[in-house]
């Protein structure tokens, strides 16, 4: 190849470059949307689809391209076509700041130990992410079954009792009316301690993770 040869062809490949991240940062941004106006909060996009958060994370944020098994795999996790993460008309605009949720009209999600259900998630872009969740009675946590993300989280017990763990924390019993505020970055775990439907009112803040 000629050095002529060469520095026509540069510019080429350097286009594709660009064009290839720009591709890659719109279908982040756009699933990232998606996954936002779903009312998900990363850690339950993680828990429905079987992948890393941390893939997921990396995805949305345009610094890896998904495989197609990972693309499938996001798409049934929040029950749409996976023409939706491709679609610039599917993408979801806020018109207004203000939503409601009339009782018992959230949108109900299942993740291995606990049935959400997403409140207010009409409002794109939420920066708290609203939860009524049933809690499932089990044995008592262990490290491996806590969890962590970025973020910060406060919980209101509705009915029954709970178990909550936390990191450096002895775990706590908490009863109906108590209420519990912790840093998302500590491992943390809860369980239903009775034999009774047992319901909690939970908030978490949305940030983005840094890795």
């Amino acid at each position: 190849m000629t050095e002529t040869e060469k520095t026509t062809r540069l510019p080429v490949a350097d286009d594709w470059d660009r064009e290839r991240q720009q591709l890659r940062v719109d279908l982040g941004a756009r699933m990232k949307t998606v996954r936002q106006s779903c009312g998900y909060t990363l850690e339950m996009a993680a828990q429905r689809s079987g992948l890393a958060l941390s893939t997921i994370h990396k995805i949305e944020n345009g610094r890896v391209s998904p495989s197609y098994e990972n693309l499938v795999k996001i798409a049934r996790a929040y029950e749409i076509g996976m023409e939706r993460l491709f679609s610039a008309e599917h993408e979801a605009a806020p018109t207004t700041r203000l939503t409601v949720t009339k009782a018992g009209e959230g949108r109900k999600v299942r993740s291995r130990n606990f049935e959400y259900e997403v409140l207010c998630n009409a409002l794109a872009e939420k920066k708290i992410i609203p939860l009524v969740t049933l809690v499932e009675k089990r044995a008592p946590l262990t490290p491996a079954d806590l969890e962590s993300h970025t973020g910060e989280e406060t919980l209101y017990v509705l009915s029954g009792r709970v178990e909550l763990t936390v990191e450096h924390y002895q775990p706590v019993i908490l009863d109906v009316g108590d209420c519990a505020y912790f840093d998302s970055t500590l491992k943390h775990g809860l369980r239903a301690l009775d034999d009774v439907e047992t319901k909690v009112f939970w908030a978490c803040t949305y940030t983005d993770v840094a890795n």
